[in-house]
């Protein structure tokens, strides 16, 4: 899913202005047309982090070949502190998932779960990796318009379909793809909130709880009530995996919406309809290292700002990034990348080998 939107600071500079809603004469909506209407705008996010993604790419900030395929029509352009602020949490994410697979253990296998996922490449872009990661499999999890969407891009690309191997089976309703390495599975994670591990829908059933996994949320969680953001991670941490499974957690969030920025950009957000929903709760770092902990990551909770995370950046790769566009304002930089965050946390399950990379790269 997308994050969301910068705020304008010239509004910020200014005081807000008034912000749109519906029309007065139109009729109100019921319950259940209200949550459709939310839902749809949640998962048109996707289309935004698509656009994003793709803005990054072609000024040559990240290299992912598979990002045009994803985007209809021509791309555009984002200003440089949103390419710079793709960049920068793309790279994090993309090292922490990289060590991950790239660690020695006694298992034979891996596996991640993207939770709401969309139109991401990650998995596209680890299978092209050379030389190959170790055997790993990749389920991602989004509402069926999404998944509808994603699969019929893939069976239109042979580049696509060259990289799962092993042959694809695809639903009668085209909204789920199987394969030996790949799934992609429609399911609300809302439903999270009162399924036991025992009463798992038949979706999720064939993911291996066995094997050392990493789960994954990139502004997903944030659109969800915090009861279903936590039930979803709690089903995982505490009723799917038993204890044994060595299992991670990685969070990409906005924080800090108490500050005028914060403030101007969840109310420049609720103009489009968009609520973030967990940032009253988990709004600081701290509250995010804390989130972790509770969830049972106990062995290391780990969170950092975007603003942070550039500063860990070698200077020779932040000299090649300015010189692709013209960063002109560094406050409005500094405004943007203090207000997200990359959490990471994870519990050994009995091989403390599977998270050694993170305990030992300086930032785990």
């Amino acid at each position: 899913m997308a994050a969301p939107q910068i705020p304008n600071l010239n509004t910020l500079r200014r005081g807000s202005g008034r912000p749109l809603g519906r029309d007065r004469g139109a009729p109100p909506l019921n319950n259940n047309e209200d949550q459709a209407v939310k839902d749809k705008i949640v998962q048109q996010t996707d289309q935004d982090a698509s656009v994003s993604r793709l803005s990054a790419v072609e000024v040559g900030y990240l290299d992912d070949p598979f990002a045009k395929l994803f985007v209809p029509g021509p791309g555009q352009r984002r200003f440089p502190i949103i390419n710079r602020g793709t960049y920068v949490r793309t790279i994090a994410i993309d090292n922490l998932v990289d060590t991950f697979l790239s660690s020695t253990c006694s298992f034979p296998k891996k596996q991640i779960i993207s939770l709401g996922a969309g139109s991401d490449t990650r998995f596209f872009r680890l299978r092209s990796k050379t030389p190959p990661f170790s055997p790993f499999t990749y389920h991602e999890l989004d509402f069926p318009s999404n998944t509808v969407q994603k699969i019929s891009t893939i069976t239109r690309s042979p580049v696509l379909r060259s990289l799962i191997p092993g042959g694809i089976a695809i639903s009668e309703d085209l909204a789920s793809l199987s394969s030996p390495c790949y799934s992609i599975i429609p399911f609300d994670l809302r439903t999270l909130l009162t399924t036991s591990a025992s009463a798992v829908s038949p979706a999720i059933s064939h993911i291996d709880t066995s094997l050392p996994t990493l789960l994954i949320s990139e502004c997903c969680l944030i659109y969800l009530t915090p009861a279903h953001a936590d039930s979803t991670i709690c089903f995982f941490a505490q009723r799917l995996f038993p204890l044994t499974t060595p299992l991670a957690l990685i969070l990409y969030e906005p924080i800090n919406p108490h500050t005028p920025f914060g403030q101007v950009m969840v109310s420049n957000l609720a103009a489009r309809g968009i609520e973030l929903q967990t940032l009253k709760k988990y709004g600081s770092l701290e509250a995010q290292r804390e989130r972790l902990r509770v969830y049972g990551f106990q062995e290391g909770q780990r969170v950092r700002t975007v603003d942070e995370l550039w500063e860990g950046v070698s200077e020779q790769e932040k000299e090649r990034v300015a010189g692709l566009e013209m960063v002109d304002e560094v406050e409005e930089w500094r405004l943007l990348a203090g207000h997200y965050c990359v959490g990471w946390g994870w519990r050994d399950g009995g091989d403390g080998d599977v998270w050694r990379g993170w305990r030992e790269d300086g930032n785990g």
